[in-house]
């Protein structure tokens, strides 16, 4: 996760923001696909290119 990811999807830039961010981007996906469908390692910024709607609904 960059700087950048949590400026644009975050809610600030300590511990528990990170924690927050990547909860929500994990139950933004298992809304979409089955767990063995999610990489095991990925930028979240690869998660807009497959669902274009993740920016809109995932931005605090």
């Amino acid at each position: 996760m960059t700087s950048g990811d949590l400026d644009r999807w975050g809610a600030g830039h300590d511990a528990a923001a990170v924690e927050d961010l990547v909860s929500r981007s994990f139950d933004f996906l298992l809304q979409r696909e089955p767990p063995a469908s999610i990489l095991r390692k990925f930028d979240l910024s690869v998660i807009q290119r497959y669902f274009p709607e993740y920016d809109r609904e995932i931005r605090r």
